[in-house]
C-alpha cells in the first residue's frame, strides 16, 4: 500500500507542476500580447509623438505684398520696424527692373514707400552697415554689384563688381546673382550667392540650367575672396538646383536658406563649410516618381519680429507676390 501511495503522489505531484507550468506559459503568453497591445495603442505612444508633432515648423501665412513682385529681402530698421525690399517680376513687360520697399511693425502689414529704391537692379539684398548705412547688392549683367544709401531710401550706385563669374572651381558660370550678405559681430561680410551653369542637370528637371551655391567674404563689404562652392546641389536630393540663398543669424546659428524644386532647404554654417541639406519649407511644391509639381517658395528672406521668425518668398501664377510664412 505504501508503494502505491508514493506511485499515486508522484502522479498527482507531476500533474500538479504540470498545470502550473501551463499557467505559466499562458500567463507569459497573455504578458508578451498585453505589451504588444499596449506598443500598437495610440495612446501608449503619446509621448513620442507629441515630441515629434512638437518640432516647429514653418507655417503658411498670408500676402505680404501683393502684385508682380519678387525677390524680397529684408531689414531691420529700428527697434519697431522692419523694410522689405523687393523687384519687379522681370517676365512683366515695359519695366526697368525696379526695386520698391515697404515698412511694418508687425512683419504682416505693409505700407510701401513711395517713389523706387534702385532702377536696372534684381535680386536686392540690404545690409545695414555699422555706420548707420545702407549698402543694396544686386545683380546686373550677370555680375553682382553694390549701392549706398544714408536712409535706405535713396541709392548711389558704388563703383567696380563685387562678385563676377570667375571662380577657383573650375566651373563655367552663365552668370552670377541672388547675393545674400551677412555682416558678422567681427565685421566681416558673408556672401553666399548663385552661379548659373548653362546646362541642364537631368532630363526630367524643369530648368534648362544648373545652379549652385558659391561663398566669398570680405573685410569692407566691397572687395570679395572667393571661398568655392557652397552647396553643390548636383546630386538626387536637390537635382542641379539651388537659388535665392538667404544667410541669416538664426537662434542656434548662422543657416542659409534657398530654394530648389522641391522647397526651401536649409543648410547650418558654422563660419567654413555648409552642413547637408534640411527641407524647411515645401509650399506646395513636391516630386511625384520623375516628376516635380507644385510651385516651391521662392527666393526666401528670414527675419525674427516680435519674437517670431518669419520668411518672406516670391510666387507667381495665381498667387503672384511676396507671401510669408512663420515658424511655429
Amino acid at each position: 500500500m505504501k508503494k502505491q501511495y508514493n506511485e499515486d503522489g508522484v502522479v498527482h505531484l507531476l500533474a500538479i507542476l504540470l498545470i502550473v507550468a501551463v499557467l505559466g506559459v499562458t500567463g507569459f503568453a497573455g504578458y508578451k500580447v498585453m505589451q504588444s497591445s499596449k506598443k500598437d495603442d495610440p495612446a501608449a505612444s503619446s509621448n513620442k509623438n507629441e515630441e515629434t508633432t512638437s518640432k516647429a515648423v514653418w507655417t503658411k501665412g498670408g500676402f505680404a505684398i501683393e502684385g508682380t513682385y519678387a525677390d524680397a529681402d529684408i531689414v531691420q530698421v529700428n527697434d519697431t520696424t522692419w523694410r522689405l525690399y523687393y523687384a519687379i517680376q522681370p517676365e512683366v513687360k515695359g519695366h526697368n527692373f525696379e526695386v520698391y520697399s515697404a515698412t511694418s511693425s508687425d512683419g504682416k502689414t505693409w505700407k510701401q514707400d513711395s517713389g523706387t529704391r534702385k532702377t536696372m537692379a534684381t535680386f536686392p539684398e540690404i545690409v545695414k552697415l555699422a555706420d548707420g548705412r545702407y549698402r543694396m547688392y544686386y545683380q546686373t549683367a550677370g555680375v553682382i554689384k553694390s549701392a549706398i544709401s544714408s536712409d535706405g531710401l535713396s541709392f548711389t550706385d558704388e563703383s567696380g563688381t563685387r562678385v563676377d563669374t570667375s571662380n577657383d572651381a573650375s566651373l563655367t558660370f552663365d552668370n552670377v546673382a541672388a547675393p545674400s550678405v551677412a555682416l558678422k559681430d567681427d565685421g566681416t561680410f558673408i556672401m553666399v550667392y548663385r552661379g548659373t551653369i548653362n546646362e541642364r542637370y537631368a532630363t526630367n528637371t524643369p530648368n534648362q540650367t544648373t545652379q549652385v551655391l558659391m561663398w566669398a567674404t570680405s573685410a569692407d563689404g566691397l572687395s570679395f575672396t572667393q571661398k568655392g562652392i557652397a552647396v553643390d546641389s548636383r546630386n538626387t536630393t536637390l537635382a542641379g538646383q539651388l537659388d535665392g540663398p538667404d544667410v541669416v543669424k538664426f537662434d542656434d546659428g548662422y543657416r542659409v536658406f534657398a530654394t530648389s524644386y522641391t522647397g526651401v532647404y536649409s543648410f547650418n554654417f558654422d563660419g567654413t563649410t555648409f552642413a547637408e541639406a534640411e527641407l524647411a519649407f515645401a509650399g506646395e511644391a513636391k516630386k511625384v516618381g520623375d516628376n516635380y509639381m507644385g510651385q516651391p517658395p521662392g527666393d526666401p528672406t528670414t527675419a525674427k519680429i516680435n519674437g517670431t521668425w518669419f520668411m518672406y518668398y516670391g510666387a507667381t501664377g495665381k498667387s503672384t507676390g511676396i507671401h510669408y510664412a512663420t515658424l511655429q
